[in-house]
């Protein structure tokens, strides 16, 4: 069975988690602080979080509702910043399931983290993280393509039960990475490009919105396959989005691969 017509992934709002990296990136350290002793799984929203779940709940109702209706089946991560931000989207015909495939990627002892105590502690590790992310596992926790691997079972789902619906996911910015990774047969070069670019339109923001469809935008024909994508930011002004694209999965002649393989020095014979 084919995956839903439509398949909405929407990123939680800013967390206390994010909130608290992002003043660990200017030296400062109380947020972790704050968080220490707490799991990952129970950070909040910060108040920046509500508003924006506000915000792409008013442009998915804007977008999807249609004789009163929204989405056939909503899903939502476990960890609490997913949950709340699924109900302040405010969908009027939401029964949410939990879903526990879904969840962040674990990030081990890295996961409450300083800044500065990654870079001394774990120095080792972070470089390793720029060479190889995808399968690069941290400290005691998940890699990417350990993600992937709990991915599927979400996908199974999907496959057999929700072939002729709209869904939305409320969900995590690695998920959603890895989403793509299996949605689109996302090659480990261009993963390893976009994963550690620095470019705007590389990043995977809070509340933004990933649309993967099966329906030809141009014609309205179904297609096997969903062949179409977008990506939204209703928190920016004007809202930013790629506007639709048109998914091309790799496939590799022998030399190709060989090509490839290249990229790889050897080093002992």
């Amino acid at each position: 069975m084919p995956l839903p017509i439509d398949l909405i992934l929407v990123r939680h709002g800013q967390s206390e988690g994010n909130a608290a990296k992002r003043l660990s990136e200017k030296g400062d350290n109380s947020g972790f602080a704050a968080l220490d002793g707490r799991h990952t799984r129970s950070f909040r929203l910060s108040a920046k979080g509500r508003d924006q779940a506000i915000g792409a709940g008013k442009w998915l109702l804007n977008e999807f509702t249609k004789n009163g209706k929204t989405f056939d089946r909503f899903i939502t991560s476990e960890y609490v910043r997913s949950m709340e931000t699924a109900a302040l989207l405010g969908l009027p015909d939401a029964l949410w399931y939990r879903n526990l495939y879904i969840t962040e990627r674990d990030w081990g002892e890295l996961d409450i983290c300083p800044e500065d105590e990654r870079s001394e502690k774990f120095s080792k590790a972070m470089q390793m993280h720029v060479i190889e992310p995808f399968f690069w596992r941290p400290p005691n926790g998940e890699s990417l393509a350990q993600l992937c691997l709990r991915l599927d079972r979400a996908l199974l789902t999907l496959h057999r039960e929700c072939s002729d619906m709209r869904v939305i996911i409320v969900c995590h910015g690695e998920v959603m990475r890895a989403f793509r990774v299996l949605i689109e047969r996302m090659s480990q070069q261009q993963f390893k490009a976009t994963y550690l670019s620095r470019q705007k339109e590389d990043r995977v923001n809070n509340c933004e919105i990933m649309h993967y469809s099966r329906r030809d935008p141009e014609t309205g024909s179904i297609a096997q396959h969903a062949n179409w994508m977008r990506r939204v930011r209703p928190d920016e002004a004007p809202v930013w989005t790629t506007g639709w694209q048109k998914i091309e999965r790799p496939k590799y002649s022998n030399d190709e691969l060989l090509k490839i393989v290249e990229l790889s020095p050897a080093v002992l014979e």
